[in-house]
Parts: structure tokens; sequence; C-alpha cells
């Protein structure tokens, strides 16, 4: 297990770098976007006047509140990634990201984009709304806000540090959860081929 600290745009070499059971602390501009931004992404390309190439994409739909003129994050937890995986491929295709942020994993057909597009999967720990906005730091801008609404629209971060996240599917074909089905598969064979009586 090794631990990174990265700053957003990140290079593709250091995305090479990582692996399954690393821990990464990103820094940076990192956006949020759940299934509708994600077919607006499909549908439309990339977001006119964001450059989103080298940054992370974060699973999340915050809860938000407008003070004045200025956005206040309440909370920003990860959000279960499993709906988006499959809008993530064409959209790791459109957007060059580098970094997926959620929770609960992604499948075969997003392991095999990460490992196209030279990007990774990183997991981050659920139940931790409050303590991510302290990480993630003032909103830079919003997209898509009047037609998606607060917590489907696209929200950009300057993060400080977010992190722990763990390498949960890395730009090799290698996944965590993967290794972890076929553990279980095993143990749950041992424990049937035991005789009893």
């Amino acid at each position: 297990m090794v631990e990174h600290r990265f700053v957003t745009p990140v290079k593709p070499g250091d995305v090479s770098k990582l692996k399954i059971g690393d821990i990464v602390y990103l820094s940076g501009k990192i956006f949020t976007a759940r299934d509708f931004a994600h077919m607006k992404i499909i549908e439309n390309g990339p977001i006119k006047g964001f450059d989103t190439k080298g940054l992370a994409l974060y699973h999340c739909g915050p809860v938000v509140k407008k003070l004045g003129k200025k956005w206040n994050i309440l909370s920003a937890g990860p959000t279960t990634s499993a709906r988006m995986d499959a809008l993530e491929p064409k959209v790791l295709e459109t957007l060059g990201v580098k970094l997926i942020i959620g929770k609960g994993g992604m499948g075969h057909d997003t392991l095999k984009a990460l490992k196209k597009n030279n990007a990774a999967y990183l997991t981050m720990t659920g139940g931790i709304g409050a303590l991510a906005t302290k990480m993630l730091g003032k909103v830079k801008d919003v997209y898509y806000l009047d037609e998606l609404g607060p917590v489907e629209a696209i929200w950009v971060f300057e993060a400080n540090s977010l992190g722990p996240l763990f390498v949960t599917m890395d730009s090799h074909g290698n996944s965590f959860y993967d290794f972890v089905e076929s553990e279980t598969k095993k143990n749950l064979d041992r424990i049937l081929s035991v005789k009893f009586g």
C-alpha cells in the first residue's frame, strides 16, 4: 500500500502508478456528476467553458443552500457508483477525466474503460458527508443548475487533501471487487465442502 498526494489535473504517469490498495489524497479541481449529469454529458458532449481533462469526477449529489450570492455546501458524501455504471465508459471518453470517486464499486464495462482511458476508480467511505465538505472547500462553479436542480447539477470544488481515497479499480485492469468476490467464492466452496456427521 502506497500513499499518493495529487493535485489536479492529474498526469497520466501518476495514474499509471496507482495500484489497488493504494491511498490517495487529492487537491485541486474536482467536480460532481450523478445520473442525470452523466446523461447530459453523453447528450451534449464536453461541458462548455469547463476543461475536465485530468480532473476527478465525484459521484455526489451535495446538499446545498444559498447564502446571499454564495453557495454553502451542507453535506457532500459519495453516492452509489453502480447507478452510473452503464454511462461511465462514454463519460470517461468524452471528458478525459483521470479519476472517478464514489462508493460501492463499478462493473466490468467501467473497469475496461478505466484501462482504455488510463484512469482509476477511488472509493470514499460513506457517511462522511459533513466531513467531506471541509475537504472539498468552496464552490468554484456550477453547471446545469437550472436544468437539473441542485442535487443533479455539476458542482466544481477546489479540494484540499480530499481523502483518504482508496484505489479499488486501477488503470491496469485490476479490481479489488473481483478479488473480494473470488476470495468469498473460495471460502464458500470450502465451507460447503465440509462433511457433517
